[in-house]
């Protein structure tokens, strides 16, 4: 290749060098536009369980044993205290006294009647004589089967002085203690059922703003500034009360995670309440500088911009830059 045909071809390759350079620098440039998005406006929701139920006493009594206490979890079934009726105990020992007596009436109703049958067969006793015997056998058999019965059913209403959870949760009251006397259906302990809600008290006038389905972002828990920093998490009304109350509307919303906070801890919503035009930026186009935001522009020039909530997309910059402005990523361009 001569030195003329040299040159012709570094020529080309520095202008396809070029050309790529500037379509990738164009790829990567957005020109600002303004878009509509939901206006949102943060308030305080409080973590609620799903279903708060109550483990009664079955039987009256005293509080002999105390399980659990507030906090504690449990599963289904577990027992959360114990209540003792010495009455019970008691008729235990009588029913089971009257069996036995009612045993031995047997052994001897059996013998009498095997006697009465002998001596019928020898013509020595009467017919009627043998009916009797056999009537007493049965009277004393029916009697030794309803008392056995009954001592199941003392036995049953001892093993109800457990009280037990009805589901799997979480302690979170508990207003009697050892020794205390309670009736049948009385609260021992209150649950907070495993699954928890947050919930929204807005005033009336955002009620025409919330639908079931709609999408709410959730803050960090408020009781700990550590977690302040995380992003907002997403999450989802899925009832809305139809019902005013005092004033304020209640809505219940899911979002995941809610099982490490406390119940009735407050939590930052930030909840739809229309919808404005602003700008929003993907956030690969703005960056930070002692403590400031900046995007830079496709001239070359940075300017600082003040961004808000995430959106859809990206991030909301409040100001700092106009519509048309072509925006390119922090090192390209000139």
């Amino acid at each position: 290749m001569s030195g003329s045909q040299r040159k012709k071809a570094g020529y080309w390759v520095a202008v396809l060098a070029l050309a790529a350079n500037a379509a990738s620098a164009a790829a990567e440039e957005l020109t600002v536009r303004e878009i509509e998005i939901e206006d949102r406006k943060a308030v305080v929701a409080t973590v609620e369980s799903v279903d708060r139920i109550a483990a009664r006493a079955r039987i009256g009594g005293t509080v002999a044993k105390l399980v659990v206490d507030e906090g504690a979890s449990v599963r289904r079934g577990d027992v959360l205290a114990e209540v003792v009726d010495p009455k019970l105990d008691s008729r235990r020992q009588a029913v089971e006294a009257r069996i036995q007596a009612l045993e031995s009436q047997k052994k001897l109703a059996q013998t009498v009647l095997d006697r009465v049958a002998k001596l019928r067969e020898t013509g020595a006793a009467a017919q009627a004589r043998l009916d009797e015997a056999m009537t007493s056998l049965r009277v004393v058999d029916r009697d030794l089967v309803a008392m056995v019965a009954e001592r199941k059913v003392v036995l049953q209403q001892q093993a109800e002085g457990a009280v037990l959870a009805p589901a799997d949760g979480r302690v979170i009251a508990v207003p009697v203690t050892g020794g205390a006397v309670v009736l049948p259906g009385e609260t021992v302990a209150t649950l907070a059922a495993t699954a928890y809600i947050l919930r929204l008290n807005l005033p009336e006038r955002h009620a025409r703003f919330l639908r079931v389905g709609d999408e709410v972002r959730v803050g960090a828990a408020a009781l700990d500034p550590a977690e302040r920093k995380e992003s907002l998490r997403a999450g989802r009304i899925v009832q809305v009360y139809p019902a005013l109350r005092q004033g304020r509307v209640v809505a219940d919303v899911d979002v995941a995670g809610l099982g490490d906070y406390f119940i009735g801890e407050r939590v930052a919503v930030h909840v739809a309440t229309g919808k404005r035009r602003t700008f929003v930026v993907p956030p690969e186009y703005l960056f930070r500088r002692h403590g400031l935001t900046f995007a830079k522009l496709r001239d070359g020039r940075e300017v600082v911009v003040q961004p808000g909530l995430p959106a859809d997309g990206g991030i909301e910059v409040l100001s700092g830059l106009a519509e048309g402005d072509v925006l390119a990523k922090p090192g390209a361009g000139p």
